[in-house]
């Protein structure tokens, strides 16, 4: 089905979430045609997002529509029960769903739990469910919504689970900036000075980057931990290791998604303030892994935001000299929580693979490294 006739069929002008690679189709569409707009918010995170959508009813008195990847289902749980529920404001919503790790159909090992799981999350929450496939057609959409009429009536919320396919889009939106390093550059040139450190990295192609930077220079994978889920956890994964590793120096390569998606973490990173941290924060303004649709970054300070939260030393760069220069820096010790802003440009190889090893390999290994460290 087109996005477009799934747009029309649901009835909804308001739009809002965090994209999905099972949601291409629909973002791509979103972004041509509502761009980013009173209309069409990029949220921070889906809990975001099921905000934005309770008060765009209360303000309009219309349905709005929240999208996001199933991975995303734990952070609207609180909004739901406690802010839309009918027993409590009664607000309804329609929720567009990407079934990632569906059962029988092969996908990354941190979709697999959520995968199972995820349709019985959403009537947990006495959110009626519908599954479309590629098979489901704007008049089956349509007439749904008709039947989920009540629904709504009664402050109820629905949602639409997604399978692999099921919405398509013909246009080819352009995501793009005016940066010149790669991310991969960028990674590698942080694996040759961080050498024998710890590194914690974030979920997607940053990962993924990291692993093969390793394989192509033969290089031992149990200095790193690949966060492969939990988008915006990295960061605090990294701070209480370098807490309890106060003789080790920690390296966090963040991305902009993750460090938005949850930004008080950095509050509690500054608070915490270990000297044997290095928050990086790769900035592409966009979330690339799954689509390019643009996040917020290029609209806020970062720089200014780790100050504020109480990060000592805080910079951004945009070019390879710089870049080198400040990580020189820090290799020879800086004695004090430091975040690096790096804009880099949008786009990864074509080739770009996946670990090899395990999730349970990777944290057996990571952990066995981390016995000898102080």
């Amino acid at each position: 089905m087109q996005a477009s006739d799934f747009v029309k069929a649901t009835g909804c002008t308001f739009f809002t979430g965090v994209p999905d690679s099972q949601l291409k189709g629909l973002c791509d569409y979103l972004y041509d045609n509502k761009g980013i707009s009173k209309d069409h918010i990029i949220a921070a995170n889906e809990g975001n997002a099921t905000a934005l959508a309770a008060g765009y009813y209360m303000a309009t008195g219309k349905l709005p529509l929240v999208y996001m990847q199933n991975s995303g289902i734990g952070n609207i749980i609180n909004p739901v029960a406690s802010l839309l529920n009918d027993k409590v404001y009664a607000i309804p919503c329609l929720f567009v769903v990407g079934w990632r790790g569906e059962p029988g159909v092969k996908d990354e090992p941190q979709h697999i739990y959520q995968g199972e799981v995820t349709v019985k999350l959403l009537e947990d929450m006495d959110i009626v469910t519908c599954i479309i496939d590629k098979e489901t057609t704007a008049e089956d959409i349509e007439a749904k919504i008709k039947e989920w009429a009540p629904v709504f009536e009664q402050g109820k919320s629905a949602a639409f689970v997604v399978r692999k396919g099921a919405l398509s889009y013909d246009g080819k939106p352009v995501y793009k900036n005016d940066y010149a390093m790669t991310r991969e550059h960028v990674i590698e040139l942080i694996t040759k000075a961080a050498g024998d450190d710890i590194i914690v990295s974030t979920t997607g192609k940053a990962s993924r980057e990291l692993f093969e930077i390793r394989e192509r220079a033969g290089e031992t994978h149990s200095h790193d931990f690949l966060t492969v889920g939990s988008m915006g956890h990295s960061s605090s994964i990294a701070l209480s290791i370098a807490l309890n590793k106060p003789g080790s120096r920690v390296w966090c390569i963040d991305g902009d998604g993750s460090l938005l998606m949850h930004l008080g973490a950095a509050a509690v990173m500054g608070a915490n303030a270990p000297e044997n941290m290095v928050h990086i924060v790769i900035n592409n303004g966009a979330h690339e892994t799954v689509g390019g649709m643009p996040t917020v970054s290029e609209k806020i300070d970062v720089v200014k935001i780790a100050e504020g939260c109480g990060y000592k030393k805080a910079v951004s760069v945009d070019n390879e000299s710089d870049l080198i220069k400040i990580l020189d820096e820090v290799k020879k010790g800086t004695d004090c929580l430091t975040l690096i802003e790096i804009k880099a440009a949008l786009g990864s190889r074509a080739d770009l693979g996946r670990p090899t090893l395990t999730a349970r390999q990777n944290v057996e290994n990571f952990m066995n490294y981390l016995k000898e460290k102080n």
